[in-house]
């Protein structure tokens, strides 16, 4: 593979060769470069690339080539058109959350605008955000101290740009939401309420009481099915990018997607593609996320040529509800954990072990008000000293109207399963909850790939480092959704549909052929494939990590992940066919692996990412990690998109 990267104007230019025989999948440390006759600061968000990946460009697989697509008539379309299976749009959003809502918002004015979403429109991880939105509101606060937080809550690994960007125009952002009808919390002067949280300064989180992603989620969505230039596609599982390559620009047309209620495949066509299809944390036995969180995007993306960087940071919010602590057990095992938010600590909530003995000050100095990573290993240490299997966190000393008014979801969660946390401290325990990581996104939330754009948890702009600062994901994900626009809109009317490209890709197939008993065994078979990999990421790619168990997870995955396709193949399944089960499996490997290469490639111990072996941090290790396109020669089936050729 030969490639070059290179920051000009606001823009990620970038292009990737290939060559026959070679596979770089290997994460790579980043220095700044000249490329390009363009000289890159040291440590710039979007760095150049090792000269050592510089190989001449060679044909390894057959993929539509623009000089194809130009061959056909090509129309321009305002409102979707329909082929059959076939659906085509000026903009395709992948995802349902803030990121991909607000944006739809904006483009639908220019445009027609596909939002996919996998499971219910609401179904996304900021219905599930407690805390808020932070942004600099308050007369006493400022942008430089919002920027100095984030700055040292990423362990200085944040694209100074970047945060600076993100805290500048984040208040505009919230002033946009509460236009729109958001709704959140205001004090007794009348003004916004604004909370404080671990690893803030000051107090700047917006939020509407402890069910604030909610209520912005609400607002957006009843925005959203009011616009009549905006078609929601619910229940419909994306499954993988169509690309082509143009010269050595890899370009993207649209997306195939499977009905999980009708599973009818339908293939989506479009000029521009914004993912926004949320974070990865179902690669951990114990998230926060709800069931859709399989890491599709990331996945997809890195199937399609995109840049991933900082994928080894993954952040565990060290409060979520621990169910063995509850007074009254819940009946059935979550889907996903329940979240206990920071703001219970910013509120003055405190952290015991079960000797009821306060600890935190015994790791940091900000004792509760500690940034996430060191609460979290904190807990996480106390656990295995003691032998124990949850803490205590204690908020019943404050006020109890003052407690029901900030937390009445979580005292209501509390209150089902016997513990009134007015009185009693809450068992917690840490759980995956967030990824730093991600696609790698310009200034504009532009990718390597023309005509794919990312926003939200699945991108990743630099703006978090090697970990996110409480109640910064929300901000970050309307600010990069509206910074996407404009470019958008270019690229949408420089562009044109072509109504025959659909035929240019294979289609992906629903294994019917297969048989009911078949796919009882293939489906069975994957579930238990599924909570293995996550017990696997648990154990060995956890809080704390080491080389050695790094490596042991590494050969521990790749042998799973070949048993299991095996299984699936040897069981009749072909390259092209898709179950909504099957497909999540192979996105949750494709993540696994790049956390891993990712976390074996960081030789130091920096935000969320602590390796036993490398204790402390090395200024030489301060750059972001990145996973450059690879070649497909030998690679399993997660890696590669289904229409690309089989090795099997």
């Amino acid at each position: 593979m030969a490639a070059s990267i290179a920051y000009v104007g606001g823009h990620l230019q970038y292009g990737v060769n290939f060559c026959k025989g070679h596979s770089y999948k290997q994460a790579v440390r980043v220095p700044g470069v000249t490329l390009n006759g363009c000289l890159q600061r040291e440590l710039s968000w979007s760095c150049g690339m090792s000269k050592s990946l510089q190989i001449r460009r060679c044909n390894l697989f057959q993929s539509p080539t623009n000089e194809k697509l130009k061959s056909f008539r090509t129309v321009t379309t305002l409102a979707y058109l329909r082929d059959g299976s076939t659906k085509y749009f000026d903009f395709a959003v992948i995802g349902s959350g803030v990121a991909g809502l607000r944006y739809a918002l904006e483009v639908a004015k220019h445009g027609s605008v596909a939002v996919i979403t996998k499971a219910e429109p609401h179904e996304s991880n900021t219905n599930y955000a407690q805390g808020g939105v932070s942004a600099v509101l308050c007369p006493s606060d400022s942008i430089e101290s919002h920027m100095r937080d984030t700055i040292v809550a990423g362990a200085y690994l944040c694209d100074e740009e970047t945060v600076k960007i993100v805290c500048t125009e984040g208040p505009d952002r919230i002033r946009e939401l509460i236009a729109m009808g958001a709704s959140f919390d205001h004090g007794e002067d009348g003004n916004l309420h604004l909370a404080r949280e671990g690893g803030h300064s000051h107090h700047r989180i917006v939020h509407a009481a402890d069910m604030t992603g909610r209520e912005i989620e609400r607002a957006l969505l009843e925005a959203v099915i009011k616009d009549p230039n905006i078609s929601v596609f619910k229940h419909h599982f994306a499954i993988d990018l169509l690309t082509s390559q143009d010269g050595l620009d890899t370009v993207c047309h649209g997306v195939d997607a499977l009905n999980t209620e009708t599973q009818e495949v339908v293939r989506f066509i479009s000029k521009v593609i914004l993912l926004a299809s949320g974070g990865v944390g179902h690669i951990y036995p114990s998230t926060t996320n709800p069931l859709v969180a399989t890491g599709d995007g990331m996945a997809m993306a890195h199937r399609a040529q995109a840049v991933i960087s900082n994928m080894e940071f993954v952040q565990f919010h060290p409060t979520a509800l621990a169910d063995e602590g509850l007074p009254i057990k819940p009946k059935k095992t979550r889907e996903n954990a329940f979240l206990i938010t920071e703001a219970v600590r910013g509120d003055g909530g405190i952290l015991y072990n079960l000797s009821m003995e306060r600890f935190m000050p015994l790791y940091d100095e900000r004792a509760e008000l500690a940034p996430r990573d060191v609460v979290a290993r904190s807990i996480d240490d106390q656990l295995k000293k003691r032998n124990e299997k949850y803490v205590l966190l204690d908020i019943s000393h404050k006020p109890r109207e003052k407690i029901l008014s900030h937390f009445p979801n979580i005292a209501n969660e509390c209150l089902q399963h016997g513990l009134d946390i007015t009185r009693q401290p809450i068992p917690v325990v840490p759980a995956a909850h967030y990824m730093c990581g991600g696609v790698r996104a310009g200034l504009q939330g532009e990718t390597n790939v023309h005509g794919l754009y990312v926003a939200g948890e699945v991108a990743c702009t630099g703006l978090h480092g090697a970990n996110r600062l409480a109640s910064n994901s929300l901000l970050e994900a309307l600010v990069f959704a509206r910074r996407a626009v404009r470019p958008s809109i270019d690229h949408m009317k420089s562009s044109s549909l072509d109504l025959r490209a659909s035929n240019l890709w294979a289609r992906p197939v629903v294994p019917k052929s297969l048989g009911t008993d078949v796919m009882h065994k293939i489906l069975r078979t994957t579930k238990e494939v599924r909570k293995e990999l996550q017990s696997v990421m648990w154990k060995y790619v956890g809080i704390v990590r080491s080389t050695t168990r790094l490596q042991e997870a590494e050969q521990r995955i790749g042998e799973l992940e070949a048993k299991w396709e095996t299984y699936l193949f040897e069981h009749g399944w072909q390259q092209t066919m898709v179950a909504l089960e099957a497909c999540e499996m192979r996105n949750l490997f494709c993540c696994a692996k790049l956390v891993l290469s990712s976390a074996l490639a960081r030789h130091e111990s920096r935000g969320l990412h602590y390796m036993i072996d490398f204790p402390y941090l090395e200024e030489s290790e301060r750059l972001p990690t990145v996973i450059f396109p690879s070649s497909h020669t030998m690679s399993t089936w997660s890696s590669r998109q289904l229409h690309q050729h089989s090795t099997f």
